[in-house]
């Protein structure tokens, strides 16, 4: 049986294909270095203060000034409703508060999780492995959880989510939706894991899995004992925003590498960030793995972009927000997994990133040509009005 950290005993499931080490957290998260640097500037270095501690008090953030110094300024790319639950159980004394996220665009699924998910400690945020799926549904977790529904029918067999933070909302989503035996939810942090037990409890027992098998564990890609666990066990493995770390990149490369089987698929959903994306593929590819890299890949994500990209300037950042789809297989692909949405066949990561350059010139062309038909109309307008004021 799983142990919670206090030690309490949690309910018996039935046994996984994989036996049961799938279930057994193998080793407790290590510390590492904290990412932030000393800011030189007082005044956000003050900012960014007063935003941990209303974050470690569970308060709003009302302030302009420790707005503009958080880096998550936009939220959401509105793939998904939130709706509160009314708590049945009044025994239940707990702060947590359940919400369920239903797909916009396909309605038919949602996903029960938790919104209150208790303070968190300094000490946490300083010793765990990594805390960044901590607080939230971050913008590629979403895209890739609605991009899972989109593509529900390709998905076969076992599934793993590596680094799914505290919903694993990606890998949730396919064991709702899709026609697979089993799905493993995983993270490097405990809590996230104790959380995402809790979100897998409850939705079996609202009977979102049918007959698909669904557990969840820690895998540090770092650790030897996590890996060979699982090694070569599954069909298909997802990740989202997880390629930042510089510390973990290779390491996470080589957990794809060792976890998927042979003819498996990886799909992975990452913004720019700078070089980390490039340095990933770069890794990927001396890892052997053939790459598709894909900046279009569904219709209603792109129209959220492009709109960003018009009207939510100080808002929206696509080096940070806007993730990329990268697909890589320890075979060539036959047909992209994103064909028939907007992208042909693909099998080099230079090839992909030229085509989607000439489209983002394209589409930012066909935009201007646009506003320049409206500004005219307008002009036009404004004239004839101005005619028969004369």
């Amino acid at each position: 049986m799983d142990r919670d950290s206090s030690g309490a005993a949690e309910r018996t499931e039935p046994a996984s294909p994989l036996g049961k080490n799938i279930h057994e957290d193998t080793r407790a998260a290590d510390s590492h270095s904290s990412r932030a640097g000393t800011c030189r500037n007082t005044d956000v270095a003050r900012a960014r203060w007063t935003l941990l501690r209303q974050v470690l008090r569970q308060k709003q953030v009302e302030s302009p000034e420790v707005k503009q110094v958080s880096v998550r300024r936009f939220a959401t790319f509105d793939l998904f409703s939130r709706k509160r639950l009314v708590a049945r159980d009044h025994s239940d004394t707990s702060d947590d508060q359940w919400v369920e996220y239903r797909s916009v665009y396909f309605p038919e699924y949602s996903a029960l999780l938790r919104d209150n998910l208790g303070p968190l400690r300094v000490n946490e945020v300083l010793n765990s492995f990594d805390n960044t799926g901590n607080v939230c549904v971050w913008p590629s977790e979403e895209v890739m959880a609605h991009y899972c529904l989109q593509k529900r029918d390709m998905f076969k067999g076992a599934v793993c989510e590596l680094g799914g933070g505290m919903t694993c909302l990606g890998g949730l989503m396919v064991a709702i939706c899709a026609d697979v035996t089993e799905v493993l939810l995983s993270d490097g942090n405990e809590k996230s894991i104790q959380n995402v037990r809790g979100l897998v409890e409850k939705n079996r027992q609202a009977g979102k899995f049918g007959s698909t098998y669904v557990s969840s564990r820690v895998v540090r890609w770092d650790c030897e004992m996590d890996i060979s666990a699982l090694e070569g066990h599954f069909d298909f493995i997802m990740c989202a925003d997880c390629l930042f770390l510089d510390q973990y990149r290779a390491s996470l490369v080589d957990a794809i590498r060792r976890l998927l089987q042979p003819s498996g698929m990886a799909l992975v959903f990452a913004p720019q960030r700078g070089e980390t994306l490039r340095l990933f593929c770069q890794l990927a590819q001396e890892a052997g793995f053939c790459i598709s890299q894909h900046q279009q890949y569904d219709a209603q994500v792109w129209d959220v972009h492009l709109k960003m990209l018009r009207e939510g300037k100080g808002v929206y950042d696509e080096n940070i927000h806007y993730p990329h789809l990268i697909t890589l297989t320890k075979e060539p692909q036959p047909v992209s997994p994103t064909q028939g949405l907007f992208s042909p066949p693909q099998h080099s990561a230079g090839e992909a990133e030229r085509r989607d350059r000439k489209t983002l010139q394209t589409a930012a062309e066909r935009e201007r040509q646009r506003l320049e038909k409206d500004k005219k109309a307008e002009e036009e307008e404004e004239n004839e009005k101005w005619d028969k004021i004369r």
